[in-house]
This record gives C-alpha cells, structure tokens and sequence, in this order.
C-alpha cells in the first residue's frame, strides 16, 4: 500500500511564453490521481494563468485556463494565490476563473513547510 504524500505545486510562470503552467496543471491531475495530497500555489506571474478573461487564440496559442475548473473533480481543494501578487498586477479575485484562497506572501512558508515535496514551475 502507497503512502499519501503532500505535495505543492508552485506556479510562478505567466500562462503564454512557455509550458511551465500547462505542465503544472498536468502534474497536479496526475499527482492527484494516484491518490496523492495536492495543493496547488500561484504567485507572481504564475496568478495571470487564473484570469477568466484569456482568449490564447489572439496570439495564436493554446489556451489551458478552461481546464482549471477541473481540479474540483480531481480533489484538488488548497488552490491558494498571492494577494500581493494579484494587488501588484492589478487583479481583483473576481477576475480569476476558480475559487481560491488568498494568501499573504509572508505565510507562503509556513504552508510550504507542511508539504513533503515542492514543484516549483
């Protein structure tokens, strides 16, 4: 029998340019389905992957943000997002496509902290 691990996904990649947030939103589906305890971080840039309002299709890209709302049905439940960097960016909660929690940066640790491996992407 396989023991759970904690794993954290860390997203700090803006969603175009390169395949750092698709990656990471494959990993966390893949992780969960082999029954493993995922959550999933997005600070920095990596918070401009949550916006609702993406159209890849204008710069000739593929768009991924739509698979986001999948998570729920993968048991993928800790999304948290840095508040200051959404503040920094100009983006308000309303304006992501999933419900999360927002976090202050400075407890970005602790919660690393709890977890038994870190992704970072």
């Amino acid at each position: 029998m396989s023991q759970i691990s904690k794993i954290a996904i860390i997203n700090k990649s803006a969603p175009y340019g390169c395949s750092n947030g698709q990656e990471s939103l494959d990993m966390a589906m893949a992780m969960s389905n082999f029954a493993q305890d995922v959550s999933v971080f997005f600070i920095e840039d990596g918070v401009l992957q949550l916006l609702a309002s993406q159209n890849a299709a204008t710069i000739d890209a593929k768009g991924y943000s739509k698979t986001f709302p999948a998570l729920e049905f993968y048991d993928i439940e800790n999304i948290y997002v840095c508040q200051q960097s959404l503040q920094q960016r100009g983006i308000s909660s309303e304006q992501l496509c999933i419900p999360v929690t927002l976090i202050e940066f400075e407890d970005l640790g602790d919660l690393l902290a709890s977890q038994q491996h870190v992704m970072s992407f």
